[in-house]
């Protein structure tokens, strides 16, 4: 992570990987997000929404940075979350900044994931908007200056954006020297197709309570963009029993009639054109716990 200038480089342009990283529900969607102006990160108020690696791209005077939102490092209880985890390592390996999001309380440990990271090391204390008195602040990032193990600590609102301009300008300085990996329109590497699954499972998180959402999965298995009529799109949504299935459609189909409804428009938003949407339940039992179904579906083993 050395800031001598590489060959051939000009010595005011800095591009590098920032992984977005700590324990689920912290706000590092919600930061990426603000960060890139557009959601490409599906955000709800649940913990362990976000499953994959996504990747943004932010572009600005002299830099690059791209942004690798991650899962939430946690205990795993079984194959998916063993998944998870290794999503998120996988960007822990990948990253020049370890960007380590936390809430503004008193630190028990830093994660070990943290600890192992390669990359240079910021701390950013989200949701500081909601302490009741700023003073609060202070023993927190006493606790954590005194790890030693990070360069900058900074306080911030992800959701309102204070102190994120600071951060912003924090990650810049800590980014390597060198050329764009991308062109300078391109927000995100992964196809529509991904994000559109991702905008369902996002509803489903909204729509419905408790366990159901967390065994659910989508598949889209169709995408048709048709000239002069709307795209056609089909997404699977996988559950693990029957019960389950019963809830997402509800009764008469009115449940999942409102998701399809609800995502459509999510949908429609973020490919600014219309689609047709239609909606499947699948029961995949126990896939959740199965390698070869994670794998199926994507995950790495």
């Amino acid at each position: 992570m050395s800031d001598q200038e590489p060959e051939g480089v000009p010595s005011d342009v800095r591009c590098g990987y920032v992984a977005l990283v700590g324990e689920p529900n912290v706000g590092k969607s919600t930061l990426m997000n603000k960060f890139l102006e557009e959601k490409i990160a599906i955000v709800t108020s649940k913990p362990q929404t976000t499953r994959r690696k996504t990747l943004g791209i932010l572009n600005g005077p002299g830099y690059q940075m791209i942004l690798l939102d991650t899962p939430g490092i946690m205990e795993p209880r079984y194959d998916l979350h063993r998944a998870m985890i290794k999503e998120a390592e996988q960007a822990l390996a990948e990253a020049d900044v370890v960007l380590h999001l936390v809430e503004p309380v008193v630190p028990k440990e830093v994660l070990p994931a943290i600890r192992a990271a390669r990359g240079r090391r910021v701390l950013a204390v989200n949701k500081v908007d909601l302490l009741r008195r700023k003073e609060d602040l202070l023993p927190v990032l006493q606790a954590y200056h005194e790890s030693g193990l990070f360069e900058e600590l900074v306080p911030l609102s992800a959701l309102s954006g204070e102190g994120v301009h600071e951060l912003l300008r924090v990650l810049v300085a800590a980014l390597p020297l060198g050329v764009p990996f991308y062109p300078p329109e391109q927000i995100a590497t992964q196809p529509e197709r991904f994000f559109v699954g991702e905008i369902v499972r996002e509803r489903i998180f909204i729509h419905y309570r408790e366990e159901v959402p967390y065994a659910t999965e989508v598949e889209v298995t169709e995408f048709k963009e048709r000239d002069g009529a709307k795209d056609f799109i089909e997404a699977v949504i996988l559950v693990e029993n029957e019960s389950q299935k019963r809830i997402l459609i509800g009764k008469a189909g009115a449940a999942i009639k409102q998701l399809g409804e609800d995502a459509r428009l999510a949908i429609e938003l973020f490919l600014d054109r219309g689609v047709f949407l239609s909606l499947r339940v699948k029961v995949a039992p126990k896939w959740r716990r199965r390698e070869a179904a994670l794998r199926r579906l994507g995950y790495s083993s």
